[in-house]
């Protein structure tokens, strides 16, 4: 499964705004010090989430962007990876897929994280390095 997602900063802004109002469900807990109900702050939060949304998103896209580029270019992922529409709308061009991947990508590794996709174990150590480290993680304020 493909997680395709526009990550301008308004939408950031956004998943964050909705992030965190999901992680508020959890709750608030019983103070002991106060005896008295007590919401929890971000900092509690991130500590109890292994994962921020945003980070697995990224990660998805890191690697499904690396199985799309093993396979023969006669399949239709591939073709629809490459695929050039002629259709333009007016103003700014929107981000691509492929430009958030190379972004994604190029905070992980240094210029030559492509070549990495066609050697499995490195293409494996390079995900994993971002998984451990959390460096393709935006920090929530």
């Amino acid at each position: 499964m493909c997680i395709s997602l526009d990550t301008n900063k308004k939408r950031q802004k956004a998943n964050k705004h909705f992030e965190q109002k999901v992680y508020r469900i959890l709750g608030p807990i019983y103070g002991n010090e106060k005896e008295k109900w007590r919401i929890l702050t971000n900092k509690e939060i991130y500590a109890m989430v292994k994962k921020p949304t945003t980070e697995t998103i990224r990660l998805n896209r890191l690697q499904w962007f690396g199985h799309v580029q093993k396979i023969k270019k006669i399949k239709i992922p591939k073709k629809v990876l490459y695929m050039n529409l002629e259709t333009r709308l007016r103003g700014r061009p929107r981000n691509r897929w492929q430009d958030e991947v190379r972004v994604d990508g190029r905070l992980v590794g240094e210029k030559g994280w492509k070549e990495r996709i066609y050697n499995r174990e490195e293409w494996k150590n390079f995900l994993r390095t971002a998984w451990n480290r959390h460096i393709l993680h935006m920090p929530m304020e």
